[in-house]
């Protein structure tokens, strides 16, 4: 019993001495675990102290989009106070900031000199340990897709108690409901960095979260994936749980730091230069995704490809001998959206990228050269509470290059909801850019509820070929809140192009095959197999051994026309040289993979 009690004050006291540490040096905390934080862990996540709901929300509920409408921005005021205010600048014009805090007259003051709007900010007096609110804050979920808003929270990846604990602060400042998936049997250890959603039961993370509460994985926890996606479908109503392999250079495996949702169907992905730094593992990441999962919509996802940018302060290097410098970190702030800066240079193609893929919206450059070395920036700082009156406007925009002989038409077609009903909806729509804005009522699909359509008669000219369309929807809720998708409406909009032009050329050039380069390579995880053909054949794809044997047929049959890629899982392969073999009827081709 003496031992006992011996070794319960040894861990009470270096409990104390690590928690005091803390407190004296929060603005310091990386978003990475510190030495004495590795050494807490395990202590840390066997305890399973009260503090809120726990079990999972009774009626079915969907996780928020981002994109979608907020009524507060979350920051924590601890370090880089400099960034902290641009991000309360460009936000207090959207919606309220609250600040997390523990002096709110420093705050004010330090707002004030910078000549900050005040308006809008309200001050949480609450406990933290650091900066990184993304991470430890609550996720947004509606019940029955927008009526009551809920907050949903899980154990913080960090032993920084008071960081795990901020998500009940902000509960009861807020008045919203609080569900924790931080007792067993549902207990998650995760981190918000780390998760995507797309507003539509899909959401996206890392394979962090696999590893982090699998045996093993630090934590105390031995959780399946199958069991993470029970949790997920409860708690937060994922349906469709997209798990990308980590990268050898993100030090945090944060998905927050090389790819961004921007809506259903969009996905901003970071790319390197070839062979460099995280560049293979994030393309082999995305064409695993284009090639396996279609978007919410049954169509395959659009890609934007965003450069990520050497580190000028490092000798224009990048990781791991630069800092990890990354512009898809940014955060929708209702009509705003704020992104990390860093060098001119680079900025510039970051912002005319945005501005193109967020038409309407007005996007903020804020530097973030004293956060990225902590492997961090905007997103990672900031979080939100959803708006408490969602009415939500699900659209697929329409593509361009419509035929005349086959439709004459064009139809628009929203999912449109409000808990108190919809008094109307309308479409609004010019032919050219100069054109103002017509409009027409959207009237509901008899037997699919919360459907609605509206028809655009098509032009018939011998003039004129091709005609540019602009679109947005509007709707009322017989409550009388309106809502725009796009939000930024009538200033972003959807455009398509309707082509007259009619006939079909075909390529008659002999069919061409071609093996491209597989990549990663070294492999360890999935693998990119990219193969080329200018028509339909028939080919099969092979794997050696170095001495010749043939380890497995990994795709024989048909290949469309066009850029095709076929994926193999390296870990499945023991370490070695290997062959790939792509053969047709007219020529075959070879390639050697090194598997790690």
């Amino acid at each position: 019993m003496k031992r006992f009690y011996i070794r319960l004050f040894q861990k009470t006291a270096i409990g104390i001495a690590f928690l005091l540490s803390i407190n004296s040096f929060a603005q310091d905390l990386p978003k990475s675990l510190t030495t004495q934080e590795k050494l807490l862990m395990k202590d840390y996540y066997s305890n399973n102290n009260s503090r809120g709901y726990f079990y999972p929300p009774s009626s079915k509920v969907r996780s928020v989009a981002e994109w979608e409408e907020i009524d507060a921005l979350i920051v924590t005021w601890t370090s880089y106070t400099s960034v902290l205010r641009e991000i309360v600048r460009a936000a207090v014009n959207e919606c309220k900031v609250y600040v997390v805090c523990s002096d709110s007259n420093a705050v004010k003051s330090y707002l004030s000199s910078g000549s900050v709007n005040l308006t809008n900010v309200r001050y949480v007096l609450a406990p933290f340990n650091s900066v990184w609110v993304r991470d430890y804050a609550a996720n947004n979920v509606y019940t029955n897709e927008v009526d009551s808003l809920l907050l949903v929270d899980w154990t913080y990846n960090r032993p920084r108690p008071k960081d795990d604990t901020l998500a009940r602060s902000i509960a009861k400042f807020s008045g919203l409901p609080l569900y924790e998936m931080t007792q067993l049997p549902d207990k998650l250890v995760a981190t918000g960095g780390n998760f995507m959603s797309d507003g539509l039961g899909t959401a996206f993370s890392s394979k962090l979260i696999l590893n982090e509460n699998a045996t093993g994985g630090g934590y105390n926890q031995n959780l399946s994936e199958a069991q993470i996606d029970t949790m997920a479908k409860k708690y937060l109503g994922i349906q469709r749980y997209i798990m990308f392999e980590t990268l050898p250079y993100d030090g945090i495996h944060h998905i927050d730091m090389h790819s961004k949702l921007l809506n259903e169907e969009t996905i901003l992905f970071g790319q390197y230069p070839a062979a460099t730094a995280d560049g293979p593992q994030i393309e082999a990441n995305l064409q695993y995704l284009l090639a396996t999962h279609l978007s919410a919509f049954g169509t395959p996802y659009k890609v934007i490809r965003m450069p990520m940018p050497p580190d000028p302060a490092n000798s224009n290097q990048y990781p791991p001998n630069g800092d990890y410098l990354t512009y898809t970190n940014g955060v929708f702030v209702n009509k705003t959206f704020i992104y990390p800066t860093y060098y001119a240079q680079y900025d510039s193609i970051a912002q005319r990228i945005y501005e193109k893929a967020l038409p309407g919206y007005h996007v903020v450059g804020i530097n973030c050269n004293s956060t990225i070395p902590s492997s961090g920036a905007i997103h990672c700082i900031t979080h939100c509470i959803a708006s408490n009156d969602p009415l939500l406007i699900v659209h697929q925009p329409v593509k361009d290059t419509l035929n005349l002989l086959s439709q004459p038409l064009v139809e628009i077609i929203a999912y449109i909801k409000h808990r108190s009903g919809i008094q109307h909806a309308r479409l609004f729509y010019k032919v050219n850019s100069n054109a103002s804005f017509d409009s027409i009522n959207m009237l509901p699909i008899i037997g699919q509820p919360n459907y609605y359509k509206a028809v655009i008669q098509l032009p018939i000219s011998k003039a004129v070929l091709a005609f540019n369309y602009s679109y947005y929807i509007s709707a009322k809720a017989n409550s009388g809140k309106l809502q725009q998708r796009p939000i930024t409406a009538p200033n972003g909009y959807w455009n398509f192009v309707y082509n007259m032009e009619l006939g079909i050329h075909e390529n008659n050039l002999a069919s061409t095959l071609r093996l491209g380069a597989i990549y990663p390579n070294p492999a360890s995880a999935i693998t990119c197999i990219p193969v080329e053909t200018s028509k339909d054949v028939s080919a099969k794809i092979e794997l050696f051994e170095m001495q010749g044997r043939k380890i497995k047929t990994i795709y024989e049959g048909k290949i469309p026309s066009g850029n095709k890629n076929f994926f193999i899982n390296a870990a499945e392969l023991s370490k070695g040289v290997y062959f790939v073999k792509l053969s047709g009827n007219e020529n075959s081709f070879t390639q050697k993979l090194l598997v790690k």
